[in-house]
C-alpha cells in the first residue's frame, strides 16, 4: 500500500477512507485513518455532506479544518438536506448510496487529482467502507489501488453472504406472518457454513426476517457483501483468535488467496505504543464524533465502586417504542444496581424520549442519564462492571478490548449474529429477550453482577482480554497484519470488474 517512511509530500501515499455514513462505521474508519497517518500517509476523509455539517454543529468549525496532511472532504449523498442530527432514514440512505453516490465521488476525485488546484499529493489508494462498494469502481476508474474496510463482524459477513443461498432455497421471502412464531425462525440451518455451526435463521443478520420479497435492507446487504469479494483486500476489525471460524471460512470459501484478508482488530488498542508525535497531536485534536459528549459521565464514575456499574448504551442508531424504553427504564430501577445510561433525544421512535418523573426521582442517587459519551473511556473505568449493548460490532470488539462482559439486546442487521456468537460461542454474554420486560432485566443483572453463571462469563470476558492484548502488541498478529498492509499488502490486488 506504501512505505512506512515520511518521505516528501509529493511523494506521501495518499489514501482516501469513505465510510458509510453513520456513527458506527465513521468511528472505525477514523480509527484506521489515524493510524495510517501515523505510518506517513496523506490521509483524505471523506464524508457525505449532511454528515459534514452534523460534524461542524457537534465540535465546530475546527472539527473539519483538518491538518496539512489530515484533510477532511465532502460530497452530495442524492438525500434532501437536512439539519437533523440523527442518522438519516437508513433504507433511503443505502439507495441513495447504491445509486447515486459514485458520480459525485468521482468529481472529488478529481479535484484532489487536479494538477492546477492540488495541495496534496496524488490519490495512490482508495479505502472504502463495506457496504460502499461503489469505491472499489471508483479505484479502477481511477486506476489506484484500492482496499475494502469492513467495519461489521466476520461472521456478520458471513452471514449476509447467505442471502443468495436463502433465496434459492425458497426461506426468503418468509410465507406469511405466522413464520414468526410457528418454530421457524428456531430451526437449525444444517446447510450453513461450518464457520456458523448451530445457526438459526433468527441468528443470520435480521433483514432475511420478512414477508417482504422486494425488501431494500435484505438486497442492498445481498449486493454489498457480494460485492465486497471483488475487492484484493479486505480489512476486519477483528483478530483471528476470536472469530477465527468465520475468517477461515471466508478465506477459504469466498476470498481465496491471492487475494488477502487482513485482521487488525481491536483497532481501538492499535498502534498507541508505536505512535511519532505529530500522530499522537493529531490523534487528540482531530475527531468523528457526530454527537456532543456529556462529560459528567467519567465524573460520576469515579465517584462509584469498582466493577459495580451497569453501563447501558444501544449505539448511534437504534431506536424502540416507548413501552420498551419504560421496560428497561423500570427494570434498571429494580436492579438497585448503580447505572450510567446513555439516552440519545432520537431513541424513541417517532419522538422524543421522555423518562416518567417518578422513575428519575426513583434512581436520582444511584444512576446517571447522558445524551452521549466517550464510549472507550467509559468501558476503560474501573468502575464499569457490565455493558448492556445492541451489539453493534463497535461495542462488542471495544468491550472485548478491556474485559467487561456484556448483556445484549439486539436491534437490527448483524447485532442479532453478534447476539447468538456473544452468548453460545464466546461466552461473553447473556441475552434480553427482543419483546423486554422489566423483571427480566432486572433479573440478567443480577445474574451478571453476582450470579454463579455471571461469574463464568466475567472470567470469559478477561480471558478475550489478554488474548485481545496480545492480537495488537509488537508480536501480535493484528500488528502484524497492519504492517503487511501498509507496507505494501494491496500493491499487488486484484480488482474484479463490478457487475
Amino acid at each position: 500500500m506504501g512505505s512506512s517512511a515520511h518521505p516528501g509530500k509529493q511523494n506521501k501515499p495518499h489514501a482516501v477512507l469513505l465510510p458509510f455514513p453513520a456513527q458506527g462505521h465513521v468511528n472505525p474508519f477514523m480509527q484506521l485513518a489515524k493510524l495510517l497517518h501515523s505510518r506517513g500517509f496523506h490521509i483524505t476523509f471523506v464524508n457525505t455532506e449532511h454528515n459534514h455539517r452534523r460534524l461542524v454543529r457537534a465540535r465546530g468549525p475546527e472539527a473539519v479544518k483538518g491538518l496539512s496532511d489530515f484533510q477532511f472532504q465532502a460530497f452530495p449523498d442524492g438525500l434532501p438536506p437536512s439539519d437533523e442530527d440523527a442518522t438519516q432514514d437508513i433504507p433511503a440512505l443505502c439507495y441513495a448510496t447504491q445509486n447515486h453516490c459514485l458520480p459525485p465521488f468521482m468529481e472529488l476525485m478529481g479535484k484532489l487529482n487536479s494538477s492546477s488546484t492540488r495541495v496534496a499529493p496524488p490519490v495512490t489508494c482508495i479505502v472504502s467502507d463495506g457496504v460502499m462498494t461503489f469505491g472499489i469502481e471508483a479505484a479502477r476508474l481511477l486506476g489506484v489501488q484500492h482496499a475494502t474496510f469492513w467495519t461489521a463482524s466476520a461472521c456478520g459477513l458471513v452471514g449476509y453472504l447467505q442471502y443468495d443461498k436463502l433465496i434459492r432455497r425458497g426461506i426468503f421471502p418468509l410465507k406469511g406472518e405466522h413464520n414468526l412464531k410457528d418454530g421457524t425462525l428456531e430451526s437449525p440451518l444444517e446447510w450453513i457454513p461450518a464457520g456458523m455451526s448451530n445457526i438459526r435463521l433468527k441468528d443470520l443478520p435480521s433483514f432475511a426476517i420478512t414477508t417482504d420479497a422486494e425488501d431494500v435492507m435484505f438486497h442492498f446487504l445481498r449486493i454489498e457483501a457480494r460485492n465486497c469479494l471483488k475487492s484484493g483486500a479486505i480489512i476486519f476489525n477483528t483478530f483471528d483468535a476470536f472469530e477465527g471460524k468465520a475468517l477461515t471460512t471466508i478465506r477459504k470459501d469466498y476470498f481465496p488467496w491471492p487475494r488477502q484478508i487482513y485482521t487488525v482488530g481491536p483497532l481501538v488498542s492499535l498502534g498507541g505504543e508505536e505512535m511519532s508525535e505529530p500522530a499522537v497531536t493529531a490523534s487528540r485534536t482531530i475527531s468523528s464524533n457526530m454527537w456532543k459528549e456529556d462529560l459528567k459521565c467519567v465524573e460520576w464514575l469515579d465517584q462509584r465502586e469498582p466493577r459495580s456499574v451497569v453501563y447501558v448504551n444501544y449505539g448511534s442508531i437504534t431506536v424502540m417504542s416507548d413501552e420498551h424504553l419504560k421496560e428497561f427504564a423500570w427494570g434498571l430501577a429494580e436492579s438497585k444496581r448503580p447505572f450510567l445510561w446513555i439516552v440519545r433525544p432520537d431513541i424513541l421512535r417517532g419522538g422524543s424520549a421522555v423518562l416518567p418523573p417518578e422513575f428519575l426521582e426513583e434512581i436520582e442517587t444511584r444512576g446517571c442519564l447522558a445524551s452521549w459519551c466517550i464510549q472507550q473511556e467509559v468501558l476503560s473505568h474501573p468502575s464499569v462492571g457490565v455493558f448492556l449493548t445492541h451489539c453493534g460490532w463497535n461495542s462488542m470488539i471495544e468491550s472485548v478490548s478491556v474485559g467487561i462482559p456484556v448483556i445484549c439486546w439486539p436491534f437490527f442487521a448483524e447485532q442479532q449474529t453478534n447476539c447468538r456468537y456473544a452468548c453460545s460461542e464466546w461466552g461473553i454474554g447473556l441475552e434480553v429477550s427482543a419483546d423486554v420486560k422489566r423483571k427480566e432485566v432486572a433479573d440478567v443483572i443480577e445474574e451478571m453482577m453476582s450470579g454463579e453463571t455471571g461469574k463464568v462469563v466475567k472470567h470469559k470476558a478477561v480471558e478475550w482480554k489478554k488474548q485481545a492484548k496480545e492480537s495488537v502488541g509488537v508480536e501480535g498478529l493484528s500488528f502484524s497484519n497492519f504492517g503487511r498492509f501498509v507496507q505494501g499488502g494491496i500493491l499487488v490486488c486484484y480488482i474484479v470488474p463490478m457487475l
